[in-house]
């Protein structure tokens, strides 16, 4: 199971990590997978055109973080949209992805 950990203060974003695998189907072939990461991978370099001191951005082999180093309204939208997009996949797909908030 894919689980995305969500870090507030004070109503705000602050990290967010992602680990695990889905196991919807096998490797290279889970669309849970490939929909997590794209929209991931997608937000991180949306965020980082437009100003990279916003984030920190990590991933290892098990885990991928991400950090808010700045506010801004347009990392704002973006992490919010990409938390948006991965809860509209837990929900459709329950056993593959969890959001801890």
């Amino acid at each position: 199971m894919i689980k995305v950990k969500v870090i507030h203060t004070k109503g705000k974003i602050r990290e967010i990590s992602i680990s695990g695998h889905a196991d919807y189907d096998e490797y290279g072939n889970d669309i849970v997978c490939a929909a997590v990461s794209s929209t991931v991978i997608t937000t991180v370099n949306g965020i980082m055109k437009y100003d990279s001191s916003l984030i920190d951005f990590k991933q290892t082999q098990d885990e991928l973080q991400i950090k808010v180093l700045k506010e801004n309204p347009v990392e704002k939208v973006f992490l919010t949209n990409m938390l948006d997009l991965l809860e509209e996949l837990e929900t459709q797909y329950t056993e593959n992805i969890k959001i801890i908030k």
